[in-house]
């Protein structure tokens, strides 16, 4: 039921995005002509026209280039309504085959969209020592563009540069990140930046059981988490139970960037069980999203 209702969500938010970013302007036809004659959109934009004389009219285009109407060849009979969506800038003029003289032509002028870098990354989450994909598209569709991709990894103060990508095919561009923590990417074509993106870290578990009733946890990032508490469960067949908290503590074997604490315990509970551990919010911090290990039998 969740999932349904998160993609009902995104779909409700793909439509908003949508009308927000394009228009429709309505121009009604006359018996004395186009109101208005002349009009100005943006590339994208739709103009309705609206008959609203008692007689049917046609509008035909000049230029049909970049121009998708509805339907078409766009005869509108009175009272009813037709529509273009203009995709290419530039100015159409338009006119009514079937009326001699001045009265039924039209302008419409299209304005170039202003250009647009975008970003996204694939997958939003990884556990520590995974990569994301991230990738975007420049709107002019320019080919060979340098973009700059930026990354500003938790507690920094400035973002770094970590890739310059040059655009292909469409303006697409792409570039694999492996952040060690959570990371807000950018990406960067001149004075045109995109909106940020952050990619977010799990710490990487790994439970093991030693001997009976013996185990070992290693967790593996970007920073020490030790003197922090893990939390040792054990699956009852319907949920995950707490058995015991398991304090942290430092490690020398980690090779750098990566960061590695440790824990060894014991644990009472009856073998075969399954178990494993995690790291809540509260003990990772801001800087990490939560960690569960591997799972095992006890």
């Amino acid at each position: 039921m969740r999932r349904l209702i998160s993609l009902a969500v995104v779909v409700v938010l793909a439509i908003a995005v949508g009308s927000a970013a394009a228009k429709t302007v309505t121009v009604s036809i006359t018996k004395n002509g186009y109101v208005p004659s002349s009009t100005t959109i943006a590339q994208g934009d739709t103009v309705q026209f609206t008959n609203t004389d008692t007689v049917a009219h046609q509008v035909a285009f000049k230029s049909t280039a970049g121009v998708t109407c509805t339907p078409n060849p766009l005869v509108i009979q009175t009272g009813a309504s037709g529509s273009c969506v203009f995709h290419n800038a530039g100015n159409y003029s338009y006119s009514d085959p079937n009326v001699k003289g001045k009265t039924f032509k039209g302008t419409i002028t299209v304005s170039a969209a202003p250009a647009s870098l975008s970003l996204t990354a694939k997958p939003l989450i990884v556990v520590y020592g995974g990569s994301s994909t991230l990738s975007g598209v420049l709107s002019t569709q320019k080919v060979g563009e340098n973009i700059d991709v930026l990354a500003q990894q938790c507690g920094s103060s400035a973002p770094t540069k970590l890739a310059t990508v040059p655009t292909t095919t469409g303006g697409a561009y792409t570039t694999v990140a492996k952040p060690l923590m959570n990371t807000a990417y950018t990406a960067k074509d001149k004075s045109m930046s995109s909106a940020a993106v952050t990619v977010r870290v799990r710490p990487s578990l790994r439970l093991v059981k030693t001997a009976a009733h013996r185990f070992s946890l290693r967790v593996s990032a970007g920073s020490s988490l030790a003197g922090k508490y893990a939390s040792f469960q054990r699956y009852n067949g319907t949920r995950w139970v707490a058995v015991k908290s398991v304090r942290l503590k430092a490690s020398t074997t980690g090779v750098a960037p990566t960061v590695v604490s440790t824990a060894s315990f014991r644990s009472t509970i009856r073998s075969g069980l399954r178990v494993r551990a995690t790291l809540p919010q509260p003990q990772v911090g801001s800087c990490y999203a939560p960690g569960t290990s591997n799972t095992i039998r006890s």
